[in-house]
């Protein structure tokens, strides 16, 4: 549903954003992570149609943005991350005028603003003028005015950034459910958000993807394996001989009769554990790989920047 093919741009002699390339399925949530002036918002604008990329293309639904651009757009919610809206007018107001700007017809107009309003909890605050909305419902605003035309797509950019943490986790519970119901890609550099809302996590630093995979698998493909063993000549040497890896990368440490071996690199089959304890006759009691929570991945990926 959203592509992103080798998108590069350059501001003057800064480059944001380098080679970005990935994909998004139809009903996926995805969240783009990334510390501060990694190039996330800068990705967000290419892929919405706001900024042209120096180099790459964009597709949404398998049209390219350069070529479709209205047809595009209309099917993408864009939040940014500073929601705009006008403060001197009615909820009510500003929905319409962006209905009337989006050029729905009367029946669609009236069909969208009622499940933008529904979707954004804001079925209390329809006649109340923004100014007067806290911080948290001027942001329910902006994401309803993304939801007024039904689209297929939404691009939300930072839509938690300034808030309070009641707030927030009333936010990522709106988020949740539009989820389940669209193709939702979500920036963010605050991880426990991605965690609640996203299945899949593409994380950029520098202007570069540095990771892309599910978030269940994260923890699994960048920790250790760990191994308790108990019998006679169990070293580091041995088992790094027979599975073909680097002394350094096993740690034992001892517990009452077993050893407990952490190895760091996990570019082995682990069956082969099993094989060498069968041949040197050692009982083996646990066998599993040791998870990283998912910030100690990020700050890895990131050079330890916030």
């Amino acid at each position: 549903m959203i592509e992103a093919i080798s998108l590069t741009k350059k501001f003057d002699i800064v480059t944001a954003v380098q080679d970005v390339s990935f994909q998004v399925s139809k009903g996926e949530a995805v969240g783009l992570l990334g510390p501060n002036g990694a190039g996330k918002t800068t990705t967000m604008r290419m892929l919405t149609g706001y900024y042209e990329p120096t180099s790459g293309t964009v597709k949404i639904g398998g049209m390219d943005i350069r070529q479709n651009r209205r047809e595009v757009q209309q099917l993408i919610g864009y939040l940014p991350e500073s929601s705009s809206s006008y403060l001197d007018m009615l909820v009510c107001d500003f929905l319409n005028f962006v209905a009337d700007a989006r050029d729905l017809s009367p029946a669609d107009k009236k069909r969208g603003i009622e499940y933008a309003v529904a979707a954004a909890g804001l079925e209390g605050y329809y006649y109340r003028p923004i100014h007067e909305l806290s911080k948290g419902y001027r942001q329910r605003v902006g994401l309803a005015a993304s939801l007024v035309h039904d689209p297929e797509v939404l691009i939300l950019d930072e839509p938690t950034s300034g808030l309070d943490p009641n707030q927030i986790a009333e936010i990522q519970e709106l988020l949740r459910k539009l989820a389940s119901e669209k193709t939702v890609l979500l920036s963010t550099h605050i991880l426990s958000e991605v965690e609640a809302v996203c299945s899949r996590a593409i994380i950029i630093s520098q202007g570069k993807i540095v990771f892309d995979d599910h978030i269940a698998r994260a923890g699994q493909q960048s920790g250790h394996v760990v191994a308790r063993l108990q019998g006679d000549g169990v070293s580091a040497k041995t088992v790094a001989n027979f599975l073909g890896i680097a002394e350094g990368d096993i740690q034992i440490t001892t517990e009452e009769a077993w050893y407990k071996l952490r190895i760091a690199n996990t570019q082995f089959d682990t069956v082969r554990l099993y094989e060498l304890c069968v041949k040197e006759g050692w009982r083996l009691a646990e066998l599993y790989y040791e998870r990283r929570s998912f910030a100690e991945i990020f700050r890895t990926l990131t050079g330890g920047h916030v």
